[in-house]
C-alpha cells in the first residue's frame, strides 16, 4: 500500500491498536487468547511508536509550532511503554491485572484521540503535500522493519 500522506500510514496502525485493545478487553482472565492479544497489541505498540517518533515526530521538532506537540506525545509513548512493562509482571489472574489493562487501553485511546484531533491538523500546517508522501513512506519501511524484527 502507497498512502498519499503520513496521517493515512498512521490511522492504519491506529485502527489496529483500536481493534486490538477492544479485543484484549473482552478476552476472559488469564486465558491463552489473552495473553495473545496482548503480545499482539505489545508489538503494535512498540513498532507504531519507533516509527512514529523517528518519521513523524522528529522532523516535526524543526517547526516552532510542533515542538511541544511533539515533546508530550513521545511523554505519552513513554508512559504507555511503562503500562505494558508493569502488566508484564502482573500476575493475569489477578484483578489487578484487569485495572491495569483498563488504563493501558484509556491511555492508548486518549493518545490516538489526541493525535488525530490535535496533532494531525497542526502537523498538516507545517508539512508540505510533498513531506506528507515522504514521511509515509519513512514511516511504512520502519514499521515493516521493526515488525519483521519481532517476528525473527
Amino acid at each position: 500500500m502507497d498512502p498519499k500522506n503520513i496521517f493515512q500510514a498512521l490511522l492504519v496502525s491506529h485502527r489496529t491498536q483500536r481493534e486490538l485493545y477492544a479485543r484484549l478487553l473482552a478476552t476472559k482472565p488469564a486465558s491463552a487468547e489473552r495473553q495473545h492479544v496482548f503480545e499482539e497489541l505489545k508489538s503494535e505498540l512498540a513498532a507504531h511508536e519507533t516509527a512514529e517518533e523517528r518519521c513523524f515526530y522528529v522532523p516535526l521538532f524543526e517547526h516552532d509550532q510542533s515542538v511541544d506537540l511533539s515533546r508530550h506525545a513521545i511523554a505519552e509513548h513513554h508512559e504507555m511503554d511503562e503500562m505494558v512493562e508493569h502488566l508484564e509482571k502482573v500476575d493475569p489472574h489477578a484483578a489487578e491485572w484487569q485495572e491495569c489493562c483498563q488504563k493501558l487501553c484509556h491511555k492508548i485511546e486518549h493518545h490516538l484521540d489526541e493525535e488525530e484531533q490535535k496533532f494531525f491538523p497542526q502537523a498538516g500546517e507545517v508539512l508540505s503535500d510533498a513531506q506528507k508522501h515522504e514521511l509515509a513512506l519513512a514511516y511504512e519501511a520502519e514499521f515493516t522493519t521493526l515488525r519483521l524484527k519481532q517476528e525473527a
